[in-house]
């Protein structure tokens, strides 16, 4: 598979249980992505094992500080050879373009992306934090920021993804979390999609964690999803 459209999530408290995991995998047929729990625990030598081992990872820590911080952190990252990063769009755009900046002069830098909305808020949560208007209506805001600034794309949940296609077309980056095959559990996600119809929707790589991680056979797993969307993309 050239480009594997699904990101494997190795949200575990340690080293050891995250290479034991990507162990049974292919790195032929996924991504990984590795979080804050993950990179807090083992530090940078978790991705250049990754690495390493021929996975593409996606850093998915959020830079979310002043401009020169950022700039600073994505820089740092792109060193360990990561594939995908990401900074929190709420940051502006003066964060962001330093950000991008910082990747700028190297002959294959990263993906850079922005996230707009958690998953995990809907109307109520942002309300929470003084974001007026509806989830959809933010996500599109910051989706348009992020792309002046000229960032590769946007983390968005897969009820968005429509939108965001129709609006910036290709190449824009989609990247989709809250996927859970039907039949599944949403656990602490709020917007979700099952992988064809994410995949039919727009998105570009999906975010997948415990349907593959917590599965008896985590590469079956994983093959059922691939299935899953070659079938959606040739519809």
């Amino acid at each position: 598979m050239k480009d594997p459209r699904v990101i494997v999530a190795l949200d575990f408290p340690d080293a050891g249980q995250a290479l034991a995991l990507a162990s049974r995998l292919e790195p032929a047929l996924c991504r990984v992505k590795v979080g804050k729990e993950l990179y807090t625990a083992a530090g940078p030598s978790i991705v250049e094992s990754l690495v390493k081992s021929g996975f593409s990872v996606f850093l998915d820590l959020k830079f979310h500080d002043i401009p020169n911080t950022v700039g600073a952190a994505c820089a740092a990252a792109a060193r360990l050879g990561v594939w995908l990063m990401n900074v929190h769009a709420l940051g502006g755009c003066a964060m962001m373009e330093a950000a991008r900046n910082a990747l700028a002069s190297l002959q294959a830098p990263p993906r850079l992306i922005a996230v707009t909305v958690l998953t995990s808020m809907g109307a109520s949560e942002m309300a929470q934090v003084g974001m007026s208007g509806s989830p959809r209506d933010a996500v599109a805001r910051l989706a348009r920021l992020a792309q002046a600034c000229g960032l590769d794309g946007v983390v968005c949940s897969p009820q968005e993804t429509v939108m965001l296609r129709r609006e910036f077309g290709k190449p824009f980056l989609l990247v989709t979390p809250g996927i859970r095959p039907a039949p599944g559990d949403k656990g602490d996600q709020q917007r979700v999609s099952t992988p064809g119809t994410a995949i039919a929707d727009g998105a570009d790589y999906l975010v997948v964690g415990r349907p593959v991680t917590r599965a008896p056979d985590p590469l079956a797993a994983l093959r059922a999803i691939n299935d899953e969307i070659a079938a959606a993309a040739g519809r």
